[in-house]
């Protein structure tokens, strides 16, 4: 992944540096369980272990192989000498490569629910403090009935809560290493030495492999992936749509020297919740790789390595920098309370139709004749009649309904305030009382 969008701690997990000590750690790890099991000198064991890692004479051989495992390897054996034909010993290159690879993605996956986390927990704070902050809330992007910032908050932080539990699955799914030689059948490997150096990294052994894991596995690690990606578009979405001229409702952080436009100085783009949904494209792209990935030529071909040294620690990269960049932009949010209630006014009173047409309904007129008069005179204020006077102004001026209601009944029912009377027990369904 390009610079641009890498946070360094997830650049240390992904480096050549750290994947190739990962190699050597599984490979190490295997030649203590030959030596427990007798087959490796102690004396050997210890020459073994005194290699160190020379990532310029691995790629240097590499030049030659044409191998990235056999020059890892001929490099450890060039300073073990003898010895070093312990190494790798019943071993197939798939062994160390997926068992190493499930450790990195332990690492990647603890970067990124932390990150998470701290994002979920900002997002509780501000539905908290916009609790009761009255809000428009629309459907087909047209004014619907008043809802609280707050409860559009709480959709994302259940929705974060879901995706918080989707990583941690499929990083349990990850969590399995395999070294059972060639195809799988542990003939030059016995199970014994596999459940050591699962158990010393932490690991699940794989109940079965072939010559690779499961790559069903991986497909349900970037699909998860990018389903927490998605989340974080449904957030950024919503944002860049509250930040469009003519809502003005919350804003990204922008900052005193930031340029929205190379051409209009006056412009302040969306460009941050605009970089998640693009990015949240890239990772579904990514998931569709994985999934082609699962169905390999009897117990292995190579077609899936080429681009999972791409798509595992690209997808995870990528959805740590759209985690923090989403933090930034929550705990930086500029929330317009005053522009939130301009524009829930701003239809005069329509968005109260529906609690117009239950006061008929319960007045014993008959839904669709309710439904009937209410929109009548909806359709008064669309059309701007009488110099666009409001909604209850037509609704008391109609024979039918002040029949009906009394001025009284009808002022109590354009009244923003009764949509939060729920608030409180939906925000102590989720525990943020």
């Amino acid at each position: 992944m390009i610079d641009r969008y890498t946070r360094p701690e997830m650049a240390q997990v992904w480096s050549e540096k750290r994947k190739v000590e990962t190699w050597m750690q599984v490979e190490m790890l295997v030649c203590e369980a030959w030596a427990a099991e007798g087959v490796i000198p102690s004396a050997a064991l210890e020459n073994i272990r005194s290699a160190s890692l020379d990532l310029n004479r691995m790629r240097h051989i590499e030049e030659e192989s044409h191998h990235d495992v056999i020059s890892f390897l001929r490099m450890l054996q060039e300073q073990t000498g003898p010895d070093g034909r312990y190494i790798h010993m019943g071993l197939t290159s798939s062994d160390v490569l997926d068992t190493a690879l499930a450790v990195q993605v332990r690492e990647a996956g603890d970067i990124l629910r932390g990150a998470l986390n701290k994002l979920l927990h900002n997002v509780e704070h501000l539905a908290q403090k916009h609790k009761y902050t009255l809000i428009v809330g629309r459907t087909h992007g047209i004014h619907a009935e008043p809802t609280t910032f707050g409860l559009k908050l709480l959709i994302w932080v259940d929705a974060l809560r879901r995706a918080e539990t989707r990583l941690k699955d499929a990083l349990e799914e990850m969590a399995f290493g395999a070294i059972s030689g060639p195809v799988g059948s542990h003939a030059t490997v016995t199970p014994v030495v596999e459940e050591y150096v699962c158990d010393h990294l932490g690991l699940k052994t794989a109940p079965v492999s072939s010559q690779i894991i499961g790559r069903d596995r991986h497909a349900q690690f970037i699909t998860n992936i990018a389903l927490v990606g998605a989340v974080l578009e449904q957030m950024a979405l919503e944002l860049r749509n509250l930040q469009r001229t003519e809502v003005s409702e919350a804003f990204e952080p922008f900052g005193s020297g930031q340029q929205g436009s190379s051409a209009m100085p006056h412009k302040r783009n969306p460009e941050l919740t605009e970089r998640i949904c693009g990015l949240s494209r890239l990772l579904r792209g990514y998931a569709l790789t994985a999934m082609e990935n699962v169905a390999l030529w009897h117990e292995r071909d190579i077609s899936h390595s080429s681009n999972e040294r791409v798509i595992i620690p690209d997808a995870t990269t990528i959805l740590h920098y759209m985690l923090w960049l989403a933090h930034t932009i929550i705990t930086g949010l500029e929330v317009d309370e005053f522009r939130m209630r301009d524009n829930l006014d701003m239809t005069r009173g329509l968005i109260y139709s529906q609690r117009v047409l239950l006061a008929l309904v319960d007045k014993g007129v008959g839904r669709q004749e309710a439904y009937k008069i209410t929109q009548r005179n909806a359709q008064k204020v669309w059309r701007g009649e009488n110099d666009k006077a409001p909604f209850l102004e037509f609704l008391k001026s109609d024979p039918e309904i002040s029949a009906l209601l009394s001025s009284d009944e009808l002022d109590s029912l354009v009244d923003p305030s009764f949509y939060t009377r729920f608030v409180d027990e939906l925000f102590s369904r989720m525990h943020l009382d």
